[in-house]
């Protein structure tokens, strides 16, 4: 099977910044355990792969070693992969259809992309046996939402410094762990996102995890427009807009490489 595949660096502006993903647009549907072996091969923290349906686009989402429910970055990535390659008109909106979180519309904002995703609030839960320590840190408070646990720290350097012990944190029944505390510098909160039972030690930016951060924070502060940055090694901001249920997240997006899949 051949295919277009493309290296997008989402929630950036600036090329080896924000979070990278693959993109890859097949003719027909393909087997997972294919679509697996393929994300394996690129082994970033995500690849999307992409087909056109009458009614918009089947997408779906590998990690290295699993296929996840909702993945922020590389829809981003897919819409802007979209646009770039004309096969969507710059001015017109894109759906994608996914079996594990719906319809996601997505849509462009000036130089940004909007995309309409689920919240996934978390609710307070108990701290799990070893979850400090994995962490290295007391959290101050602890919730848990359908895929993560949400840990908020004392303080942003808290955050910034945070060496987890990603063996621990891999035994944990969740999809990953998500640490956040107040911002700074004009953004709302700072986060960081560990998903090493997922296959992603830490991953870069993560889009579902403001799912749950946007409306911690929103009920923190009173409002419904946030400014979010991920502080790992690349960085990279991500814009809220929570309505009801569902939350507009905003990111950019640049492409790095083009190439083709061949099998």
């Amino acid at each position: 099977m051949r295919a277009e595949l493309w290296g997008v660096d989402a929630f950036t502006a600036v090329p080896f910044r924000g979070n990278p993903a693959a993109v890859c647009c097949l003719a027909k549907s393909a087997d997972a355990t294919w679509m697996q072996q393929v994300a394996a091969e690129i082994n970033l923290s995500e690849t999307a792969f992409l087909v056109s349906r009458v009614d918009g686009w089947a997408l779906r989402w590998f990690t290295p070693t699993v296929e996840v429910a909702l993945c922020g970055h590389a829809t981003l990535a897919s819409a802007h992969f979209l646009w770039e390659s004309a096969r969507i008109p710059w001015n017109q909106p894109v759906k994608f259809h996914t079996d594990r979180s719906g319809v996601l519309t997505c849509q462009r904002a000036s130089d940004w992309i909007e995309m309409d995703f689920p919240t996934r609030p978390a609710t307070p839960a108990s701290v799990p046996p070893g979850l400090a320590d994995a962490l290295g840190v007391e959290p101050v408070w602890v919730g848990r939402s359908e895929y993560d646990y949400l840990c908020e720290l004392p303080n942003e350097t808290a955050v910034r410094e945070l060496r987890p012990d990603h063996a621990a944190l891999s035994r944990l029944p969740v999809r990953g762990v998500v640490v956040t505390a107040p911002g700074s510098a004009g953004f709302d909160c700072v986060s960081r996102f560990f998903a090493p039972g997922s296959g992603v030690a830490e991953d870069p930016v993560t889009g579902s995890a403001h799912c749950s951060l946007g409306p911690f924070w929103s009920a923190r502060l009173g409002r419904t427009e946030l400014r979010g940055w991920q502080a790992s090694a690349r960085g990279g901001e991500v814009r809220m807009r929570l309505a009801n249920s569902r939350i507009w997240l905003q990111g950019q997006a640049v492409t790095v490489w083009k190439g083709e899949l061949r099998e």
